[in-house]
């Protein structure tokens, strides 16, 4: 789903947002429809319905600001050897097989269904991530011909890095998706 579709940011907005726009089809049918198409007009919501389920779904799944502040807090606290079982307890959760990378750049490697990911997280706690890191992780996945790479990070990434793992699809978790990938591992 392109990440700016109608449907994929009604999955990121409020659950009610979604079910107030099936209320708007219901109503517009009822008022400019008439009575034998009312039907087929209300159904014109019913994907309205669908994405709202599954947001209110996700959103009452997802951690309180609370509980994501407490994880992150628990995570910056641990010794890299620490964080890294972490990690690999929370990909194994999954269903990834992780080993640790064949390369320089890399720190893991994640198997699923014949795909390899390969995972730069050895400096989560830096305060300023820079381009290079993110780089030479782009640089292990072209080597290494693996299909995706994530940079794992507990302060975000500068704008140079930004641009550049945008540029090269580098998949950048952090802060809130971090804490929800190992809020439950991290114990």
């Amino acid at each position: 789903m392109a990440r700016n579709s109608l449907f994929a940011v009604l999955l990121r907005s409020p659950w009610w947002i979604s079910f107030a726009l099936v209320l708007a089809f219901a109503g517009a049918s009822v008022a400019l429809l008439p009575p034998e198409y009312v039907p087929f007009g209300v159904m014109g919501g019913f994907p309205f319905l669908v994405i709202g389920t599954i947001a209110a779904w996700r959103q009452l799944r997802a951690p309180s600001e609370a509980q994501v502040q407490a994880t992150l807090e628990q995570l910056a606290a641990m010794s890299w050897a620490t964080f890294a079982q972490t990690l690999e307890r929370a990909f194994q959760a999954q269903g990834y097989t992780v080993q640790h990378a064949p390369t320089d750049g890399a720190d893991l490697q994640l198997v699923k269904d014949g795909r390899r990911t390969l995972v730069g997280a050895k400096r989560w706690k830096a305060v300023n991530q820079g381009v290079d890191a993110v780089r030479a992780l782009d640089q292990a996945r072209r080597r290494e011909d693996a299909s995706r790479c994530v940079y794992i990070t507990l302060a975000g990434l500068g704008d140079n890095a930004r641009r550049f793992a945008d540029q090269h699809q580098v998949e950048v978790l952090s802060g809130a998706a971090l804490a929800r990938l190992l809020r439950g591992a991290a114990r």
